[in-house]
């Protein structure tokens, strides 16, 4: 297809008056209505029955009558200890699991789309690798004098990679390829920084801790983390809601992005930083978390087809769910000790990645 039948495409399938925006009011509009209604139930139900497994014997009555009394809508019948486990420690950990499966799935799709590349993920930009520097700084040399957390740490080091993609893309010409290499300087470059200090400067016990944060980790987390990481990954989606046509349109090349009027530069950064910023969010509490946004948008794509209005809430409530029971498998597979969440991701996205590769090859 040449470009100029993609910008023809595209326009096609904005056009206010085609059989796509009639769609929505019929017979697509039901089945995505009932897929969304759907996913948002499979959620519910699957945080609170990952709430009730573990060491502790509580029912998923007793979820809803804690979380009702902490609502102020009931009256709660646990003892103290019994809603402690569940409000102060179970909640705030599936609940974080859900928004980071959402938020890292949410990212994979907008940067396959605006890079087209279908192995592009959250961490391309390396974004995770800054973070690890960050949290390592802060852990083993102490920076901060204590006043500053690891997630804090976290945070900046994300940034501060996330900066050095930008100004390395932009000096070398902006182009996706660009970006993309870019992205895998910082990553090796940082990678190497954690490794030096960790090699360096930490201990046994500082290395252990550093390694099961960096494969990703869920525990220890509250409910401050939990409403952070939240109120980024509604800002995240409303945004990329917000550009979803423009996704689309990227689908089919920059040129035919440009064509229809799109500002590719200006899109892009906005995109990019935006992506970035829910990542840094999302690793600086939970640690490098991979395959989520590399797999899911592959399977919700299944579902819903490439149109990013679909597509995007679909992915999210897909990656919340995910996560969901993918965190309850790693605290609980071999209780008490704790798998890293990143090491069940990697053995579950790795099959199902192949699995959708062989597919993909198979349509094509």
């Amino acid at each position: 297809m040449t470009d100029t039948e993609r910008v023809a495409a595209v326009r096609t399938e904005q056009a206010p008056g085609t059989d796509t925006h009639r769609r929505p009011g019929g017979t697509r509009g039901l089945r995505d209505g009932v897929l969304w209604a759907a996913g948002v139930t499979l959620l519910a139900l699957s945080v609170a029955v990952a709430v009730t497994i573990g060491p502790a014997r509580i029912s998923v009555a007793d979820v809803w009558s804690a979380v009702a009394a902490h609502l102020g809508v009931g009256d709660s019948r646990l003892t103290p200890i019994r809603d402690g486990i569940i409000w102060n420690l179970r909640m705030p950990r599936t609940l974080l699991a859900a928004v980071c499966g959402a938020g890292l799935a949410v990212c994979g799709t907008v940067m396959q789309s605006l890079l087209r590349n279908p192995l592009a993920d959250p961490f391309v930009l390396g974004v995770s690798s800054g973070a690890s520097t960050g949290a390592v700084v802060v852990v083993v040399l102490g920076v901060g004098g204590g006043a500053v957390s690891i997630s804090t740490g976290a945070f900046f080091g994300a940034l501060c990679s996330f900066a050095l993609v930008l100004l390395l893309s932009h000096t070398l010409g902006g182009t996706t390829d660009r970006v993309v290499l870019s992205g895998v300087a910082a990553m090796q470059l940082f990678s190497a920084l954690t490794s030096f200090v960790v090699m360096t400067s930490a201990d046994a016990e500082q290395t252990r801790g550093v390694l099961f944060w960096l494969l990703g980790s869920l525990s220890g987390v509250g409910w401050t983390d939990v409403w952070v990481c939240f109120t980024v990954l509604v800002v995240t989606l409303l945004i990329c809601l917000g550009h979803a046509r423009t996704l689309d349109a990227f689908a089919f090349g920059q040129d035919a992005a440009a064509a229809l009027g799109v500002n590719v530069g200006r899109t892009r950064i906005v995109l990019l930083c935006t992506t970035a910023l829910l990542t840094a969010a999302l690793v600086s509490s939970a640690g490098a978390i991979g395959f989520v946004g590399l797999v899911l948008p592959h399977a919700a794509r299944a579902l819903t087809g490439s149109g990013h209005r679909r597509l995007l809430p679909v992915t999210a409530l897909a990656g919340a769910v995910f996560l969901v029971w993918v965190d309850t498998l790693a605290r609980t597979v071999l209780d008490p000790q704790e798998v890293p969440v990143g090491v069940v991701t990697a053995l579950i996205g790795v099959p199902a990645f192949v699995s959708v590769l062989y597919r993909t090859r198979r349509t094509t």
